[in-house]
């Protein structure tokens, strides 16, 4: 009978591996009800050995923040092929992916914390830390987004309307995560709707931002999410025909 012999990681493979672990853990419980001695021994090893990787739990904490901040921002990726809804429909399917498998974590990443420590205190440099994860991911997807409308330079306008779709992504997915009352798909749809209807509002106050949506929605199928909403909206047209001026103004 032949006995396994467990093999020897290297330092930078150890310090994945606790990554790993630490991530999956925080991604579903707070990080205050994780212990360095439940990360020790879902990974394998003795509690002094964590220590000789990571000098305490916020440090591995911070490097599973890191890697939940990357990975997050790596879900705005797309090739810049196809009609924008449907590529920013798929972006937004791989987004709350992440959201669903790492609901504690987002929440905490988001969130800007908790920073923890070995007596459970708070460090201002580790909020610090933690927010600058966050401003990293934002900006990711703000250029991800504009790299799929195919502009470098933004004019203010536009700024301002991925910008604040950006953030409305993350609130949004923040709320569902509190009950999720509402399904995920519709939310998704719905996010992608949010972003034409932001551009669209924008296009009535400006000649550019008209342009830009006229350029967008040319190249968008019928069937598409584009055009899916301009379908709900038509819908309305002849409720909204029936409510008088003076009401709207």
């Amino acid at each position: 009978m032949t006995t396994g012999v467990r093999r020897r990681m290297g330092v930078e493979e150890r310090r994945q591996q606790l990554i790993r672990v630490a991530l999956d853990l925080f991604s579903n419980r707070s990080p205050d009800d994780v212990s360095i001695d439940e990360i020790a021994a879902a990974a394998g090893i003795s509690r002094p050995l964590v220590y000789h990787y990571f000098p305490g739990k916020q440090s591995l904490y911070e490097a599973a923040l890191r890697r939940a901040a990357d990975e997050l921002a790596a879900r705005f990726q797309e090739p810049p092929e196809g009609p924008l809804g449907a590529r920013l429909l798929r972006v937004m399917g791989r987004f709350f992916d992440f959201v669903n498998d790492h609901g504690p974590g987002f929440s905490a990443l988001m969130r800007g914390g908790p920073a923890v420590s070995a007596g459970g205190a708070c460090s201002r440099g580790a909020d610090s830390a933690t927010n600058a994860m966050i401003d990293e991911v934002r900006q990711a997807a703000y250029e991800q987004i504009l790299a799929h409308l195919g502009i470098g330079t933004p004019p203010a306008r536009l700024e301002l309307v991925v910008r604040s779709w950006v953030s409305l992504a993350e609130s949004t997915a923040l709320l569902w995560l509190d009950g999720r009352r509402i399904p995920r798909a519709e939310l998704e749809l719905q996010l992608v709707h949010d972003f034409a209807a932001l551009c669209a509002v924008s296009a009535a106050y400006d000649e550019e931002m008209a342009g830009i949506l006229i350029r967008v929605l040319v190249d968008e199928p019928a069937d598409g999410p584009f055009g899916d909403l301009v379908g709900r909206l038509m819908t309305l047209a002849p409720s909204l025909s029936k409510v008088p001026t003076q009401r709207l103004r």
